[in-house]
């Protein structure tokens, strides 16, 4: 006869254990954060509050995306979508700076990703989206004589390898997973690359764009099996120093979060350019976590002139947008003499800047009683980061 006690049991114990919330994108909390950004090649997670209007609406589509994702079937370890309750995890919120709800961001091997998510927000885009991402970064080549066809105007990053399956070539394309955008990744395998490093002795190599440097491939030296070392390396290879600031990517510098020192030049001057470039290189390598070394064309970007009182004509010039305010360096060639370039970013950083541009020098002769109160101009390049009507700002709804 069936018993019915032990069914009724056997039902209890389920509903004890079921979670409708199992489904969906995974809870993220303190506890869990940092082992599931480290065991998960991609990880992309919704940051929401529950009180934001706009969190609300996104919630359902992000999470029967999440379930899209699953039933993809993608292996362990490769991808998970998860999301953070920034008013229950705090600590959260403020370590990946999160400031306006919801915000979509993507990690890759325990790293955030430059800019945020800002496609289409449907079920549909989310998986597609979560598809590329997995998408093998790394070009195969099948002779070194497609190596001489590369794109003079590209950097790339070369790997001579044995075979597919060996482990440094699953960590160079970890590192090409991440770093894609900046370089082009290659690899030949076997006798494609034989000819180039030693059995059992993969190389990687970086190239740089032949159109402005005629300098010999350089081999990587640290390990291929450490992802730090190997990540860092490309990193510093395959983004320049000194960057050139456009419309099109004007959003995502300012997405880093650090202050702007701009060579505005004419288009045609590419000598300042040039001496701003070995300044910078020469006296300044040390500054590049503090501040971001840009050129700019200063026919494009009249407007940032105006503001300083200049006009095409004056150009070359120099400036530091702070996101506040701008500041112009007082003599372009001045950029020559050693140390002034470092001095104009050290009185930045110390507010004297700020302070010289509302109350004069900084100098106890030339201080009256009567001090004249000036503003600096406003900065134009917050202008072209990423709008903020677009979200809940903290806990003021728009």
């Amino acid at each position: 006869m069936f018993n019915y006690k032990i069914l009724s049991v056997i039902v209890l114990i389920c509903h004890c254990f079921y979670n409708p919330t199992d489904s969906g994108a995974v809870q993220i909390t303190q506890s869990n954060i940092d082992m599931v950004l480290a065991s998960n090649e991609v990880v992309f997670i919704n940051f929401y509050a529950e009180w934001c209007k706009f969190s609300n609406m996104l919630m359902p589509i992000f999470d029967d995306a999440a379930d899209e994702v699953t039933k993809a079937g993608y292996d362990p370890g490769k991808v998970v979508m998860g999301k953070v309750d920034c008013d229950k995890e705090t600590s959260i919120a403020t370590r990946f700076h999160i400031s306006k709800y919801p915000t979509l961001k993507l990690f890759r091997n325990g790293l955030p990703a430059k800019k945020e998510y800002r496609g289409q927000r449907s079920v549909e885009a989310f998986a597609e989206f979560i598809k590329k991402q997995l998408n093998d970064p790394v070009i195969t080549f099948s002779s070194l004589k497609e190596l001489q066809q590369l794109s003079e105007d590209k950097r790339h990053i070369i790997g001579y390898m044995d075979r597919r399956d060996q482990p440094e070539y699953e960590m160079l394309r970890k590192v090409a997973a991440s770093l894609k955008d900046e370089c082009i990744f290659h690899a030949g395998f076997g006798d494609a690359s034989q000819q180039m490093h030693p059995p059992g002795q993969p190389l990687v190599v970086f190239r740089a764009d032949t159109k402005t440097s005629v300098e010999p491939d350089e081999t990587f030296l640290g390990n291929l099996l450490n992802f730090d070392q190997l990540y860092h390396w490309v990193q510093q290879k395959c983004i320049p120093l000194v960057r050139e600031i456009t419309f099109e990517n004007a959003e995502e510098l300012t997405e880093e979060g650090l202050p702007f020192l701009i060579l505005f030049h004419h288009p045609t001057d590419t000598e300042s350019v040039k001496k701003y470039k070995e300044i910078i290189n020469r006296e300044l390598v040390d500054e590049k976590d503090k501040i971001n070394f840009l050129t700019a064309d200063g026919l494009r970007f009249e407007h940032p002139l105006h503001h300083l009182g200049k006009s095409v004509s004056d150009l070359p010039l120099i400036a530091i947008d702070s996101f506040r305010h701008m500041y112009l360096f007082p003599d372009y060639k001045d950029m020559e003499t050693p140390g002034k370039l470092k001095q104009f970013l050290n009185d930045l950083y110390s507010g004297k800047l700020h302070r010289e541009f509302h109350y004069g020098p900084e100098n106890p002769e030339s201080v009256t009683k009567e001090l004249k109160v000036t503003t600096p101009p406003e900065s134009t390049f917050k202008k072209l980061a990423p709008s903020k009507n677009r979200y809940t700002l903290l806990r003021d709804e728009l």
